[in-house]
C-alpha cells in the first residue's frame, strides 16, 4: 500500500468534483475546491475520521467495499478506479462475467450514425445497446427481457413468433459457427460466470448443431462482411457489416450499413422513418 500516493490521489480527485456533480449545494461559505471531507465519507458511506485519516496517509489497508465506495463518490474512471485498487495494494480483481455497461462515448457515437444500424454486444452476444434504426431493422430490444436479447440463444434456440430465424439473415449458419468459436473462448475467460454457463447448458441441451460446433473445441472467428435481412416490412435489406471491438470492456460494436444510393439504402431509410411502433402495428394487422 502507497499510503502517500494514495492520500494525495484522493484529495486531487476530492478538488476536481463540484458539489452540484454530486447533487450536494455549493454553500455561501465554502472554502475548499471541490467536495468537503465529510461530503466524501458521507457518500462513500465510511466515516470521516476514516476519511481524514487516508488524505493524511495514516489509514490501515482500506477494504474492497470501502473502495468500491470511494470510487463511486469521487465518481472515478475505469483506469482511476484501478490506480486506485493499486494504490491500496489491492488490486482489482478481473470481472467474473461480461462487462455489460457501454461507455458513454460509444452510446453517443451509434445516436450520431442516422443511416447505419448499430448495436453493441457483450462477450456473450447480449446485445446491451443499440440505436433506433438497429431495433427498426431488427426488433426492439427494449421491449424484450435480457435473456431474449442474446444473438446466440436467437440462432440455434428457436425462430421469432414470425417464423425468422435470427431477423431472416442470410448467413445464419456462418454467424453460429462464429458465436459458438467465441462462446468457447468466453467461458474460458469467465469460467465462474452463472449466466454464461447457464447459456452454455441451455445450448448444449437445447441444439444438436451447437453440440457438434462446441464439441470441434475450435476457437477462431469467422466474420461475414456482406449479409442480407429478410424485413417483414421492407423486404431484403443487404448491408455491410463492420465489427469493432472494443477491447478494454471485451464488447464488439456492430454496424450494418447499406451502399448508398441502392435500394437497401432507401429500405434503411424507409425503416429509420417507420421505426418499431409503426413495425408493431403492421404485424398486429397482418
Amino acid at each position: 500500500m502507497n499510503r502517500q500516493e494514495l492520500a494525495l490521489f484522493l484529495r486531487s480527485r476530492r478538488e476536481r468534483i463540484t458539489p452540484a456533480e454530486v447533487g450536494l449545494p455549493a454553500g455561501a461559505r465554502r472554502r475548499t475546491p471541490g467536495l468537503r471531507r465529510e461530503e466524501v465519507s458521507r457518500l462513500a458511506f465510511i466515516s470521516i475520521e476514516y476519511y481524514t485519516r487516508l488524505e493524511q496517509a495514516r489509514a490501515p489497508h482500506p477494504s474492497p467495499e470501502v473502495l468500491a465506495g470511494l470510487a463511486r463518490a469521487l465518481r472515478l474512471s475505469d483506469a482511476e478506479r484501478d490506480h486506485l485498487h493499486h494504490l491500496a495494494g489491492r488490486p482489482p480483481a478481473p470481472p467474473v462475467g461480461p462487462p455489460r455497461e457501454v461507455r458513454q462515448s460509444i452510446l453517443d457515437l451509434i445516436e450520431r450514425l442516422p443511416q447505419a444500424a448499430a448495436h453493441v454486444t457483450s462477450a456473450s452476444y447480449e446485445v446491451i445497446a443499440w440505436n433506433d434504426l438497429a431495433a427498426a431493422l431488427m426488433e426492439d430490444f427494449s421491449a424484450l427481457p435480457r435473456r431474449d436479447r442474446n444473438l446466440v440463444r436467437l440462432a440455434f434456440l428457436g425462430p421469432r413468433p414470425d417464423g425468422r430465424v435470427l431477423y431472416g439473415v442470410s448467413d445464419v449458419e456462418g454467424f453460429a459457427s462464429s458465436s459458438a468459436r467465441r462462446l468457447r473462448a468466453t467461458a474460458a475467460r469467465y469460467p465462474d460466470d452463472p449466466e454464461v454457463t447457464a447459456l452454455v447448458r441451455d445450448l448444449l441441451a437445447g441444439s444438436r448443431r451447437f453440440r457438434e460446433l462446441w464439441e470441434s473445441h475450435d476457437v477462431d472467428d469467422e466474420r461475414t462482411l456482406i449479409k442480407t435481412f429478410q424485413h417483414p416490412l421492407v423486404g431484403p435489406v443487404t448491408v455491410n457489416c463492420d465489427v469493432l471491438d472494443i477491447a478494454d470492456r471485451d464488447q464488439r460494436l456492430v454496424i450494418h450499413t447499406a451502399v448508398p444510393g441502392s435500394p437497401s439504402a432507401e429500405a434503411l431509410r424507409l425503416l429509420s422513418v417507420l421505426g418499431t411502433q409503426r413495425m408493431e402495428v403492421g404485424a398486429a394487422e397482418r
